[in-house]
């Protein structure tokens, strides 16, 4: 009985004209062999099973070559391709970096460099996952790398070269290995099964190339694999259900339920995909590659990028004319969304199936509730799940972003003491007045307002507390910065009535401030003895940049509100020790229950929980 031999091992490329997929790399290499341009160091770099050591031993046995062929390729018939082929040269000589990656291997290598080659003119060093030497065994290798002798000549292959040294590199001529593309895989799996009399439909063979993901190591792997399951009639279907592939027609049906809306659909076709074995994961990011080559499909200048066999490709072209380009980067753009949240995600199936929900709204009509949704301020498009079914909706009413609160007109006046706060929101809400002005009609109704002086003599300060002339040497009095109907006020206030104001403020401001507010949140403003200027500390530099940015907008509000011209806003970096952060609810209650032990056992004793 014939001793089984894998196709990988079988099929190998023993010349430059075998080599599948690297024309380009294999040209160049066989030039300068006939032109007598050898360098002393190679670097193959590139994905798995590509051909990076395969090429490596046909350079080696070909610089070897008693009697080279006149197209540049080993003769296999002198004694040195003889030696090669029956694995006893000693011209060439193979190390695994990977199990042999310590300073004494390198250095048994560097000693036998110098002892000559014994049949051909050049002694090949090939040594495969270069990447995998320590530190020590590269710097041991980079004086005989850089000055070998004139007959040495090294052959580096690895697969991550972002993990060698700079110094290697640049000692080294390097040739970057491509993944090989379907096209080529599937006409070198059509020779391998002509060779062995297996007969094969070219569907199944683009396939296996699909998943052989550009290796074609593991392409003759995967058709080996093949070959024992159906016995050598390799089929489409045959190929799906042996590598749990999911087929192109649920891809082809889910797309168009999307297009129809059709929510229901989608969904059921999904729970059959799931029930039939296959994961969310790979059946979302499937979904997004199918989008992918819709969109290729649509152009004839991009359909080359279509990497399926000639009745697929038809198939896609055809649905690609019934999907609008916006459809399909939104599409894909929610697929991503979903593939990136997929792990993180504790209910996978229901994260699947809201983004199945979501696309098959992308083509309703704005009657229908759906269309093209506004894209939001960031990055990605404003995400709104809406209706299933289709019922009477009530449009929403439009709502104005909140400005940021602006500087308050003159001449404005309290409303009456009769005018409730709600009131007073509503109709504030239809006139287009500042925050300012409403939140002095909502908490000071029966204050008599006066308009506020101009912002120039605003003072404010970091670490260290700054009086006007320092801040603003050209400050001049209030009174004489005024307005002629200005009338100066300084009404006396309490802590309690600033911290009021201060949280007033904060409610109010955009959601464009959402950082700041936060932050104001987390810090308490202190009244300091003048009884008219109050600080704000911060942690860092940061901080207070942020706060010095927003400090002028808050001085006048307090000065507005609380009827104190007086008011300054100062700034100050806090103390090494000394703590700033206002404390939380679980902060408070330790405090506390490190004073009175009692409130531990009321707390256990009732099941009470902070919230």
């Amino acid at each position: 009985m014939e001793k089984y031999i894998v196709s990988a091992l079988k099929y190998r490329p023993t010349n430059f004209k075998s080599v599948v997929g690297q024309k380009s790399l294999t040209s160049t290499l066989k030039n300068a062999i006939a032109n007598n341009k050898l360098a002393h160091a190679y670097l193959f770099c590139g994905p798995r099973g590509v051909g990076k050591t395969s090429c490596a031993r046909i350079f080696a046995k070909t610089i070897n070559c008693l009697s080279p062929t006149a197209d540049g390729e080993p003769c296999n018939h002198c004694e040195s391709c003889l030696a090669f082929n029956e694995q006893r040269s000693y011209d060439i000589y193979e190390l695994d970096a990977a199990s042999n990656n310590s300073v004494d291997d390198i250095r048994q290598l560097v000693e036998q460099v110098y002892i000559p080659p014994q049949i051909g003119k050049y002694k090949v060093y090939i040594i495969d996952e270069i990447h995998m030497l320590s530190t020590s065994a590269f710097n041991a290798f980079l004086k005989t790398l850089e000055e070998p002798p004139e007959y040495a000549i090294f052959i580096l292959a690895t697969t991550e070269k972002h993990k060698i040294i700079p110094t290697i590199l640049s000692r080294c001529q390097i040739y970057d290995f491509k993944r090989i593309t379907a096209e080529d895989m599937v006409d070198h799996l059509t020779f391998v099964a002509k060779s062995e009399g297996y007969t094969v439909e070219p569907e199944a063979l683009n396939l296996i190339a699909l998943k052989a993901d550009g290796a074609m190591r593991d392409a003759l792997s995967i058709f080996d694999q093949m070959v024992s399951f159906t016995s050598g009639h390799i089929t489409y279907r045959s190929v799906l259900d042996n590598l749990n592939v999911l087929d192109y027609e649920y891809y082809f049906r889910l797309t168009d339920y999307l297009l129809a809306n059709q929510v229901k659909e989608s969904l059921l076709l999904f729970n059959e995909i799931l029930a039939k074995g296959f994961d969310g994961n790979p059946f979302i990011t499937g979904l997004a590659s199918h989008f992918r080559d819709l969109l290729v499909s649509k152009d004839p200048s991009t359909v080359a990028l279509l990497e399926v066999g000639a009745g697929i490709r038809k198939q896609y072209q055809e649905q690609a004319q019934k999907c609008p380009e916006k459809f399909l980067f939104k599409a894909m753009k929610l697929c991503n969304d979903c593939d990136l949240n997929y792990r993180l995600s504790r209910n996978k199936r229901l994260l699947v199936e809201l983004t199945l929900i979501e696309l098959a709204q992308l083509t309703q009509s704005n009657d229908a509730g759906g269309g093209d949704d506004d894209e939001g301020p960031g990055p990605r498009p404003k995400t709104v799940i809406k209706p299933i079914f289709n019922k009477q909706q009530s449009s929403p009413r439009t709502t104005k972003a909140v400005p940021t609160p602006a500087p308050v007109n003159p001449g404005n006046t309290a409303k009456p003491k009769s005018d409730t706060a709600k009131n007073v929101a509503a109709k504030s809400e239809q006139s287009s007045e500042s925050i300012e002005d409403t939140l002095l009609r909502i908490n000071h109704i029966d204050r008599k307002k006066v308009p506020v002086m101009d912002n120039s003599h605003l003072g404010f300060s970091i670490k260290h507390s700054l009086s006007d002339t320092q801040t603003n040497p050209s400050a001049v009095p209030v009174g004489e910065a005024s307005q002629d109907n200005h009338v100066f006020q300084s009404e006396d206030f309490s802590e309690n009535d600033l911290i009021k104001c201060w949280n007033i403020y904060i409610e109010h401001l955009p959601i464009e401030q959402t950082a700041i507010s936060k932050r104001m949140q987390s810090t308490q403003p202190k009244l300091l003895e003048d009884k008219t200027s109050f600080e704000m500390i911060v942690e860092n530099e940061i901080v207070a940049k942020d706060f010095k940015a927003i400090a002028p907008s808050v001085q006048k509000f307090m000065r507005k509100e609380l009827h104190n011209d007086n008011i300054k806003v100062k700034i100050r970096m806090s103390a090494p020790h000394e703590t700033v952060r206002m404390l939380s609810r679980s902060e408070k209650f330790k405090m506390m229950s490190d004073k009175n032990k009692a409130l531990i056992d009321l707390k256990n004793e009732f099941g009470l929980e902070l919230f």
